[in-house]
């Protein structure tokens, strides 16, 4: 292949161009994002501008740039792109195509229940409903019961947090009822790369199908019967309501695509943290001991009949659970932060360089490059669970090249198109392993090396390319 410099204006980045007309570099860089964008930065240096699909993206590798495209928000936009992308997965019509005056800031205004106090409430109720599954797994559990770990991390917490969000279904069989939506959820997921990728649905086998299916779910009539839903929910309801020109499939399909919004990327990121602090018997421990520390001088006794309550602070202050999931966090994430430029203009940054950009041109931030530099993280392909601390506290400096960098863990994004849910997401990874190790003796029951799948590579958590038995009983 070769690099282009024909057409370039002074000021723009080098262009990796491929010799496939339209596809560009496409299928190398879906093939290993992460190896394709390390070797350009040896042979170019920190920016560059690869074509993709049609697509010309300026990647930006240098971390200490990150402030200044950020910053940019006005020039450089990601809301519009977004709300494509996720019109098409999810086949709801575009927030921005001038029918729904307000829509996008209205649903946006919402978010304020993901934090402060509404924050509070609703990880109450997600501990409540966890430890109801919970205790309901406990009774099954006499002794050693084995389970395939991926399968078991998404029973619990796509239940949980349909009850959270959703609410109870009243049936007798209400755990089925979800359960058959959840079966849904994981077909429909499994296409969702493709989606992503631009890819028409109606080339992707039941997908088109299985999504009518799961909107219907939220249909209002279905959404009415359940009991106890979230306060977030009912605010989008009520913003839903106000716009005729939304029909009552659109509306369930908004409520659809909120819900892979809370699960998509939280059920893998629970699935690797479970499965590293089990690997890894002195994480365990250690994790674990605050846990138990925790419950006692607070006064609480473990076991399927007691109610743990923990406040945020009580959460915040376990610094061994938190840095292992970060730990995990740091691994397994590969989100692709990316912006589209509004204009031609001059994005200037540090060191007086300059990025000659023009309307519609992409930039791209890869902040798992980030996460696995050596001079940043020591031995990066190593899991460290007390990677985060530092003589017993959270820490929060790491540096690059004898500087320290403002962005060392980028696992939701970065600026305006950063996870609203993020705290909800943390908080209920953190209760999920809380309960399992606070009821549960737990260890694998098989030994094969769990790898990354990287047919997400640049859209958020990686996937494991197999399932992995554990068992579990209760703790005595």
């Amino acid at each position: 292949y070769f690099v282009s410099v024909f057409n370039r204006k002074t000021g723009e980045p080098p262009l990796i161009n491929g010799w496939i007309p339209y596809l560009g570099k496409a299928l190398i860089f879906r093939k290993d994002a992460f190896k394709f964008l390390l070797d350009q930065q040896k042979k170019l240096g920190d920016i560059f501008t690869v074509h993709i699909a049609g697509r010309y993206i300026t990647f930006i590798m240098d971390p200490f740039q990150y402030v200044y495209v950020i910053r940019n928000s006005k020039q450089l936009e990601f809301h519009e792109f977004a709300d494509k992308m996720a019109s098409k997965t999810f086949d709801y019509p575009a927030l921005s195509n001038g029918k729904f005056p307000d829509l996008k800031e209205n649903l946006h205004r919402i978010y304020q229940y993901l934090q402060g106090k509404p924050l509070d409430i609703i990880s109450d109720h997600m501990m409540k409903n966890l430890q109801d599954i919970f205790e309901w797994k406990c009774s099954q559990a006499t002794d050693w019961e084995t389970e395939k770990m991926y399968k078991f991390c998404c029973s619990v917490m796509f239940e949980a947090s349909f009850v959270t969000l959703y609410g109870r279904v009243p049936a007798a069989d209400g755990h089925k009822v979800i359960s058959e939506i959840r079966d849904k959820f994981i077909k429909f997921d499994a296409s969702f790369p493709y989606l992503a990728a631009n890819i028409p649905i109606e080339l992707l086998g039941a997908t088109k199908k299985v999504r009518k299916e799961l909107i219907h779910h939220f249909l209002l009539p279905n959404m009415t019967k359940w009991l106890g839903g979230s306060k977030v929910v009912q605010a989008r309801q009520d913003i839903f309501e106000k716009y005729e020109l939304l029909g009552d499939y659109d509306k369930a399909a908004h409520h659809f695509a909120f819900l892979w919004a809370s699960v998509g990327n939280t059920i893998p990121a629970t699935f690797w943290a479970m499965y590293y602090l089990l690997r890894h018997p002195e994480a365990l421990a250690a994790v674990r001991d605050e846990i138990d520390h925790l419950l006692q001088s607070t006064g609480q006794k473990r076991g399927p009949t007691y109610n743990i309550h923990l406040t945020r602070e009580q959460l915040d202050n376990l610094v061994y659970l938190e840095s292992a999931l970060n730990e995990s966090l740091r691994m397994c994430s590969s989100s692709m932060n990316i912006r589209i430029s509004q204009e031609d203009f001059v994005l200037k940054l540090e060191g007086n360089q300059e990025v000659g950009l023009r309307k519609g041109d992409w930039i791209a931030l890869y902040p798992q490059i980030l996460h696995m530099d050596p001079e940043v993280y020591e031995d990066p392909k190593e899991y460290k669970f007390d990677r985060y601390i530092e003589n017993g506290k959270k820490k929060t400096t790491f540096y690059k090249a004898g500087r320290k960098l403002k962005y060392f863990l980028m696992p939701f994004g970065s600026g305006i198109s950063m996870c609203p849910g993020r705290f909800l997401a943390m908080n209920e990874m953190k209760m999920f392993l809380f309960l399992l190790l606070a009821h549960f003796d737990v260890e694998l029951a098989e030994n094969k090396a769990v790898r990354l799948d990287n047919s997400r590579m640049g859209l958020g958590i990686l996937l494991p390319d197999v399932d992995i038995a554990f068992r579990y009983k209760l703790r005595s």
